[in-house]
């Protein structure tokens, strides 16, 4: 298992190695899907669409005033220094990937974001394994990398461990479909498999699972729902933008994996349309108030 493992985080740690000067360059800071209204009916600039989605989920999170934010799978750090901003707050960011974490660094040094508060420092960590003592954050933001924890129990206790009492999860990750009514059947097991293969993801659950095992761990106040119809459009501009001269030129520049995934957009644009695939978004206190 340690193996398996290790093997997983070292193609996640590659995969985003070798991918995210490309997205940069052709999408900006953030490495998310954006948010096009309730019914994914909006026509905006996707940039816009990203950020538009951050400010959305504050707001359907009722965050308030957080001073001390951890971003876990932050990217190159497009939402740690918006948070960090926006609240005037230290925004930690944690990601498995050097060259991203180097590279969000330089962005906050760009913006004036090393020294004092409000400000965004970057770490190479594993999310199964935070590098902070309990109770040190209270706000805890993770924006689509709930998918790569090969350990979700793990993941939300490890993110249980470091929020202060009264502290406020908001994760956000890719979901399979509940399995109340059926099964999966064997065409959405093996269209899974492929996004799995392509996107380093060890598995996905159901928003529902990620509700039991955050009740289970002693969140309280949790609520969830799916946002998929809002951030559906999101695949239908990245297959767009793949025939853009730029992302053209970087993905000859790039490593095999970086081109099997720009390949592989179908395979997520099919997985909203048929249900298969959900944007799940969760949030919830950390339950032993002082």
């Amino acid at each position: 298992m340690a193996t398996e493992t290790l093997s997983i985080y070292q193609q996640i740690q590659q995969f985003y190695d070798e991918s995210s000067d490309l997205w940069e360059q052709v999408w900006g800071e953030h490495m998310h899907h954006g948010f096009y209204g309730a019914d994914g009916t909006a026509q905006k600039d996707r940039r816009q669409a990203q950020v538009d989605l951050i400010d959305e989920l504050l707001r359907w999170a009722e965050v308030q005033h957080p001073q001390q934010i951890l971003d876990v799978g932050c990217g190159i750090g497009g939402s740690t220094l918006y948070l960090a901003e926006r609240y005037g707050a230290i925004a930690m960011g944690v990601t498995l990937s050097p060259v991203q974490a180097r590279r969000a660094s330089q962005r906050a040094a760009q913006a004036g974001l090393t020294i004092g508060q409000p400000a965004a420092r970057f770490l190479v960590a594993n999310a199964l394994d935070l590098p902070f003592a309990d109770a040190s954050f209270d706000l805890l933001w993770s924006l689509e990398s709930g998918e790569h924890m090969p350990d979700k129990s793990q993941f939300l206790q490890e993110c249980y461990r470091v929020l202060k009492p009264g502290g406020r999860l908001l994760l956000v990750t890719w979901c399979h479909r509940p399995l109340a009514d059926r099964p999966l059947t064997t065409a959405e097991q093996h269209h899974l498999a492929k996004l799995y293969r392509v996107y380093c993801l060890p598995y996905v659950i159901s928003l529902p699972e990620y509700e039991a095992i955050a009740q289970t761990l002693g969140f309280q106040s949790v609520r969830t729902e799916d946002w998929s119809p809002a951030v559906a459009p999101f695949w239908d501009q990245v297959v767009d933008s793949i025939w853009e001269w730029r992302a053209i030129a970087g993905l000859l520049r790039t490593g095999w994996k970086t081109i099997q995934a720009a390949l592989a957009v179908n395979l997520m644009r099919q997985g909203y349309r048929s249900g298969l695939i959900r944007f799940g978004v969760l949030t919830a206190l950390r339950g032993d108030r002082p």
